[in-house]
């Protein structure tokens, strides 16, 4: 019961969050708010308490899923990071409701995280994802990691639309460039 309610809360506030994008079937801020819920219904599925998280914790299920955990951070900061500094975020100037603030880049940010991957913040949610799928696997908490998966993939896609349609040609020149989430491989 807590946890429904929980879920309920949390997809309201993520609803309310992304109004702008749940209107706009080909944003990619409509995929991104699947790709949340999915992560969120595995989180609730998966944590039963810190006792689960910890128990075990040498084992390689364990290590690999703290690994990925922690791993997920590194991009979420450096990302951020990276378009707060080097994209100039500007609303008065990239008029788009279906973007957050931080996303409202007036330049293309090709350099450090950038450089090697164009999705840091996705790849962040992809590691959190399946952390947290390792903690608890089962056939559900799969499907669920698998949705958010799927979800991220056509964020990063619609977001490769966008981002081509705004940016041009130096944007598609970008794309050849480099991996959407794992560095020189995907």
């Amino acid at each position: 019961m807590v946890r429904a309610a929980l879920f309920l809360a949390v997809t309201g506030l993520a609803a309310y969050a992304s109004k702008a994008s749940l209107g706009h079937a080909r944003s990619h801020g409509f995929y991104r708010f699947f790709a949340w819920e999915c992560l969120l219904g595995l989180i609730l599925l998966n944590f039963t308490g810190f006792g689960e998280w910890f128990r075990d914790p040498w084992s390689a299920r364990q290590l690999a899923s703290w690994l990925l955990l922690v791993s997920s951070i590194l991009p979420l900061v450096l990302g951020v990071q990276a378009l707060r500094r080097l994209g100039r975020p500007d609303a008065a100037s990239r008029r788009d409701p279906t973007l957050f603030a931080v996303e409202q880049t007036t330049r293309l940010v090709t350099t450090g995280v950038y450089h090697y991957v164009r999705h840091p913040l996705y790849s962040s949610l992809l590691l959190l994802t399946w952390g947290v799928f390792l903690k608890r696997p089962s056939w559900i908490a799969a499907g669920l990691a698998a949705g958010a998966s799927l979800f991220l993939l056509g964020t990063a896609v619609a977001e490769e639309r966008e981002n081509a349609s705004y940016f041009g040609a130096d944007y598609e020149v970008y794309l050849r460039g480099t991996r959407r989430f794992i560095p020189y491989l995907f």
